[in-house]
């Protein structure tokens, strides 16, 4: 599992660091932080159509795909605002494509690392750990990279990263085979499984649709607590009120993979997701910046455990076959929203900061609602349909 979680740090500081890395770079180069802004949304934009395809890859190509991934990486910091921006934006796409192996294929391996039951859920709540500890270091990396070497260096060195999780890939154990192996199936039918046991199996459809729908919400937090520092003459707040936030996910996550007595990963949904939406909206409510602090560590107390539960979930209840074809659609499914959530943002920009707080916190609210709703008729856990 050490090696494991080794690979997946290092593939995920390359992605966390991204969007930080092309706007100092943009902005180095160009004297405007746009064109860092295009890149990335062309990095983004290609993980939900890229996911099928990635997920039905063998797991031995995915050191493969991490290469491509670094070299993108490496190539965007020799490109970005030196060479025409078209040519950026496509390596940017062919970067992107490969992102679904980071966001989702990694993460179905792990099944194949631990058996189910504890071992399986501390496991992910590891792996909850990685991912939200990458969102903390990765940032302030890169920050601190580019103030003493320049963000070109930097960025290379979120490429050194990937490339060195490339190589790890070769040292991880293979999954084991499914006991029943499937006949075999063309790549498009292969492509469109996955999906459907997202749609066919309950627990599956629950829990992205609920996680999708409060990524509407998580899309555009970034803005909106930006807005929200800067109405409360909070100067600088939004960055210290993301980090608390990022830091309650880290301490969440943690705490979920210590737990000695696992909480059932449904019901572990809905309370993380409901509690997310109250400390959210208790925040948008408060009447100075500095109360905020404490809420949005609550909200990000909740929000770790959310994606150990979900991960759980993906890894009990999808057929061994199609394991990373689930676990990449539904990362997939997610960026998406959130990348239509912070658009919805950058649109809404003019309304006050509070009552953009308070509409991701609703949606957060009503994904547990969903939650609950369609996972009311489901077998409990432990009788998967998988």
């Amino acid at each position: 599992m050490s090696r494991y979680l080794t690979t997946a740090i290092l593939a995920r500081l390359a992605e966390e660091g991204m969007a930080v890395a092309l706007a100092l770079l943009a902005l180095h180069r160009t004297g405007s932080a746009a064109q860092g802004a295009f890149v990335l949304t062309a990095w983004m934009a290609p993980h939900v159509l890229a996911a099928p395809l990635v997920g039905a890859l063998p797991a031995r190509w995915y050191g493969a795909a991490l290469g491509i991934f670094a070299a993108a990486i490496a190539a965007l910091a020799a490109t970005v605002g030196h060479a025409p921006l078209p040519l950026t934006a496509a390596i940017a796409v062919a970067g992107g494509s490969c992102g679904p192996v980071v966001a989702g294929g990694l993460s179905s391996l792990v099944a194949g690392l631990a058996p189910a039951g504890r071992d399986r859920t501390r496991a992910y709540g590891l792996d909850a750990t990685v991912y939200n500890a990458a969102s903390v270091a990765a940032p302030a990396t890169v920050g601190v990279l580019a103030a003493l070497t320049g963000p070109g260096r930097a960025m290379l060195a979120l490429a050194a990263s990937a490339a060195t999780a490339a190589l790890l890939t070769t040292a991880l154990p293979r999954p084991p085979a499914p006991a029943r192996t499937p006949p075999r199936a063309g790549l498009t039918a292969a492509m469109t499984a996955g999906m459907t046991a997202l749609w066919r199996v309950p627990q599956l459809r629950a829990v992205t649709a609920a996680t999708s729908l409060a990524f509407l919400g998580v899309g555009g937090l970034t803005t909106t607590t930006v807005l929200l520092a800067e109405e409360r003459a909070f100067p600088g707040g939004g960055s210290l009120l993301l980090t608390v936030f990022a830091l309650g996910a880290l301490a969440g996550a943690l705490a979920t993979a210590r737990l000695r007595r696992p909480v059932p990963p449904a019901r572990l949904v809905t309370v993380t997701l409901a509690g997310t939406g109250v400390a959210l909206g208790a925040a948008a409510l408060a009447p100075s910046p500095v109360l905020c602090l404490p809420l949005y560590a609550l909200a990000g107390l909740c929000d770790g455990p959310l994606l150990s539960a979900t991960l759980r979930i993906r890894a009990d209840h999808a057929p061994d076959h199609l394991r990373a074809q689930v676990f990449t659609l539904g990362a997939g499914l997610k960026i998406t929203a959130a990348a239509c959530g912070a658009a919805l943002v950058g649109l809404l920009a003019a309304l006050p900061a509070a009552l953009l707080l308070t509409w991701a916190a609703l949606l957060h609210l009503a994904a547990a609602a969903l939650h609950t709703h369609l996972t009311r008729h489901t077998t409990p856990p432990g009788g998967t349909t998988a």
